[in-house]
């Protein structure tokens, strides 16, 4: 019995010698982040989709040994949608002397939240989209996706060009996102000659678009820009193809991503889109992440699960580029950084970073054909041109 006992003993010992090897050898301090997301209320799918992003690459890169053999930390924190909560779980994150912050993702959120990161010089990624976001000049915001002073531009090139769009009817979300949406189109499509002739506004959450979708429809607009958040992008689709309407109907990001598919069914069917990302780019690096996260998730994710998927592995790309782990050095590489796919798979595309905090890379125009998004066409990154 005792030559049994020393025999397991010692199988268990070298059993976890083994294991020992195996596991990836870090650093004694962890990089210690906090991700403030939209967890629940009306940003919930989002905010979700943003946080397993996240969370699938902090694994990945935990599983490799860290970045500069340090181990990612993470906090996840429910914002609820609410500014007033985000801003206090930034005070927070100040507070425990995080190395980044990552989010929040509503624009209305994170121009309220982003001072506290900002007086303690902590790094800020976020999914916010206003223009407003990084045109305040607040040196330690970085995005995660295309501003709309980039996306819109090209949306309205290709509604004029492509659509043969003279008029335009504008249907967007009434907040900080979807105003400066608003602002941003209507400006870009003046200069290119069209004319917008409906300009509707809509609340938050709403849940009846028969009001705003018959307004848009008796404008007789050559094409309906629709602009709001994922809920209401697909009661709009809903509401559109109810009362009949055959004109293009055209968005950014949201219109078409995943979730809105789902939820409108056959009535997002032809809606067209310019979109930063999208799992179903003809991108290699973009399928086999949709793939990974397929399986770790059992959904298919939306642009909101690559940006949170990426953000992590840019501010790899960002430590890794100044060779140790120290915020000041990290923002200032970061304003300057480019990262490539070839060297960094994990941001799925290369990118580049200005002086504002704002990104740079492809993005596409798709169109939604049997309930998916299809790349209708490749639209380089501005750098490119």
């Amino acid at each position: 019995m005792k030559q049994l006992t020393r025999r397991a003993l010692v199988l268990a010992c070298t059993g976890l010698t083994l294991s020992a090897l195996a596991a990836p050898s870090f650093a004694a301090d962890a990089i210690r982040i906090t991700s403030i997301q939209e967890l629940s209320g009306t940003g919930a799918t989002a905010g979700t989709n943003f946080k397993n992003g996240m969370d699938l690459a902090i694994k990945e890169i935990n599983a490799t040994g860290g970045i500069l053999g340090h181990k990612i930390d993470v906090n996840y924190a429910d914002t609820q949608s609410n500014p007033g909560v985000a801003k206090g779980l930034a005070q927070k994150a100040v507070d425990d002397d995080v190395f980044a912050v990552f989010g929040p993702g509503f624009s209305g959120s994170i121009l309220v939240s982003m001072g506290e990161t900002r007086r303690a010089k902590i790094p800020n990624f976020t999914g916010g989209e206003a223009a407003a976001v990084t045109m305040q000049g607040n040196p330690y915001v970085f995005r995660t996706a295309l501003g709309q002073q980039f996306a819109m531009p090209k949306a309205a090139r290709y509604m004029v060009q492509n659509l043969k769009a003279k008029t335009v009817a504008v249907i967007y979300v009434n907040n900080d996102y979807g105003k400066g949406g608003r602002d941003m189109v209507t400006r870009s499509l003046e200069m290119m000659g069209a004319k917008v002739v409906a300009d509707i506004s809509t609340d938050p959450g709403k849940l009846d678009f028969s009001a705003p979708v018959l307004q848009a429809k008796q404008s007789n607009a050559d094409v309906i820009f629709v602009y709001t958040n994922e809920e209401e992008a697909a009661r709009c689709l809903r509401e559109l193809k109810k009362q009949g309407v055959t004109k293009p109907i055209f968005g950014e990001t949201v219109l078409t991503g995943q979730k809105v598919i789902e939820l409108a069914g056959d009535a997002a069917n032809g809606a067209q889109a310019h979109i930063g990302l999208s799992v179903d780019a003809p991108v290699p690096t973009m399928r086999a992440f949709r793939a990974r996260f397929e399986k770790a998730y059992n959904y298919v994710p939306d642009h909101n699960g690559i940006k949170g998927y990426t953000s992590v592995y840019v501010m790899k790309a960002g430590i890794e580029k100044v060779g140790k782990v120290d915020r000041a050095a990290f923002v200032n590489a970061m304003h300057s950084l480019s990262v490539s796919a070839a060297k960094y798979p994990g941001v799925l595309m290369d990118v580049t970073y200005n002086d504002k905090g704002d990104l740079d890379r492809d993005s596409f125009i798709v169109e939604v054909r049997n309930g998916k998004q299809e790349v209708k066409e490749v639209l380089p990154a501005l750098g490119k041109k």
